[in-house]
């Protein structure tokens, strides 16, 4: 078969202007332009690699139906409260995305949230010592288990499964003791860590000018890479299409500020986290280590072969993956005052694993599909804001205690099942079905949805919308 031939240049125009090395397949010459780049966009939509677009919707949708059932929903105070519940599990999400790019997991990042909250509040309340100090103690922990983690991991080859799995019971045996038999220990309301993680907000103007700056550096960075793409002979992204993806984001921050300023404004610890986002998004795409941990996930033997010191990019994520735990559990620690034996249990592993692979991160990628359509620790991002949304607004029903601790787990089967079909559809984009036999599979994965979820809310003991919004103005 003989190999695609260069386009022919069929003017003076076309033939004094060079076609990009990486597009000189005749094939790939639609994508050039503003209407290339959403044509090739649709293409992608169309074969099954959708990214975070299903989840956004979802959470569209979730939102349009809980406003629906309550209007305070959507109230500034109501957003205000759910950003800031979302951090600390956001923060474990960034973590368990950097173990699930290498196909391994890691099930004791609850457990490790809660150990660093109780070191940091023994050792600030208990033992006196200056808050910060505490705070790097708790880090430090979480450091020292990431390397346990991955040196076992590396010397003796057992899975990351069974190692973790008995690290969260190890952890949690550690949390009791370093608590002792106070069990409860509070973080008095005036510290600066407490007042950083509840009372601390950026001024309306300045988070106005955030919100306006991102954007423009955003595009700025996106200039700089186009030009330095064209002086290597390759593809550049129209500026057209970067002007407005920039305003899109732009208008996007400016709303969601001014929704934020109507109550409290955008908090300390909500902006810590969302940079903490973007420096490990950045980290993982444009970093030789961040690429390292992609070209491991996709083929482990072959990135060895290439040069690239596996056990070292395996020990550097363990550590990673417990630090971040360490700072999700001292924001949460933080944001209640307190630490206690059950921090860091209950559904936290189950909300942070979840968090990351509703994202958009599969499970297991080196098996398969590498999860980076999107930025991936945005995935994370935006999973956690879809947890933090299910696990805060199931408070609001009037349901008893059963029914309540059942309802996110009904969610996160719905959503997980969603992920599964998904990647499914993916697959048989790659292998070439038609069009129409992946819109029968969207529709069948949209059907599904809607029965199990009414299944459980028929479980739940409410049948319709309008009974459960009855149940909901019970007093």
């Amino acid at each position: 078969m003989s190999s695609p031939q260069p386009p022919v240049p069929t003017s003076s125009t076309d033939a004094a202007t060079p076609v990009p090395s990486d597009l000189q397949d005749e094939r790939l010459i639609a994508s050039r332009g503003v209407g290339g780049w959403v044509s090739s966009t649709w293409e992608r939509v169309k074969s099954g690699d959708l990214g975070s677009l299903p989840v956004v919707v979802g959470l569209i949708l979730i939102w349009g139906v809980f406003y629906a059932l309550n209007p305070a929903f959507l109230s500034s105070r109501n957003l205000v409260n759910l950003t800031t519940q979302m951090v600390p599990i956001g923060t474990l999400a960034l973590g368990v995305v950097l173990v699930l790019l290498l196909g391994e997991i890691d099930l004791s990042i609850g457990s490790m949230s809660g150990l660093s909250g109780a070191v940091l509040t023994v050792l600030f309340v208990n033992q006196g010592m200056n808050i910060w100090v505490a705070v790097v103690a708790a880090l430090a922990t979480g450091v020292v288990v990431g390397l346990v983690y991955g040196l076992i991991f590396n010397r003796f080859g057992v899975p990351s499964f069974v190692i973790s799995l008995a690290g969260l019971l190890a952890l949690l045996g550690f949390q009791l003791r370093v608590l002792g038999s106070e069990g409860t220990i509070n973080i008095p309301f005036e510290s600066s860590l407490v007042q950083f993680a509840s009372q601390k907000f950026f001024a309306d103007w300045f988070s106005y000018v955030i919100a306006v700056g991102v954007p423009m550096v955003y595009l700025l960075v996106r200039v700089v890479t186009n030009r330095r793409r064209a002086a290597a002979g390759l593809s550049a992204q129209p500026i057209a299409a970067m002007a407005i993806r920039s305003g899109l984001l732009a208008l996007l921050l400016v709303v969601a500020v001014y929704v934020l300023n109507r109550d409290r404004g955008l908090s300390y610890m909500v902006a810590l986290f969302l940079a903490l986002v973007v420096i490990m998004d950045l980290v993982i795409r444009r970093t030789t280590w961040g690429r390292s941990v992609l070209a491991i996930g996709g083929n482990v033997e072959a990135a060895r072969r290439a040069g690239i010191n596996v056990k070292r990019v395996y020990l550097t994520v363990f550590v990673l993956c417990s630090t971040f735990a360490a700072l999700g559990g001292i924001f949460a620690a933080a944001r209640l005052a307190s630490a206690n034996q059950s921090s860091g249990g209950a559904d936290t592993n189950l909300n942070a694993i979840a968090a990351a692979v509703i994202g958009g991160l599969l499970l297991f990628p080196r098996f398969g599909y590498v999860g980076v359509a999107t930025a991936i620790a945005v995935s994370g991002w935006v999973g956690a804001g879809l947890l933090g949304t299910l696990l805060f607004r199931r408070r609001w029903l009037r349901i008893d205690a059963n029914a309540r601790r059942r309802l996110p787990r009904v969610c996160l089967a719905t959503i997980a099942m969603a992920a599964v079909v998904g990647y499914a559809n993916h697959l048989i984009g790659v292998d070439g079905a038609t069009s129409a036999a992946r819109l029968a599979i969207l529709a069948a994965l949209i059907t599904l949805g809607v029965a199990v979820y009414f299944a459980a809310l028929r479980l739940l003991g409410v049948v319709t919308l309008k009974e459960l919004a009855a149940l909901q103005r019970k007093p």
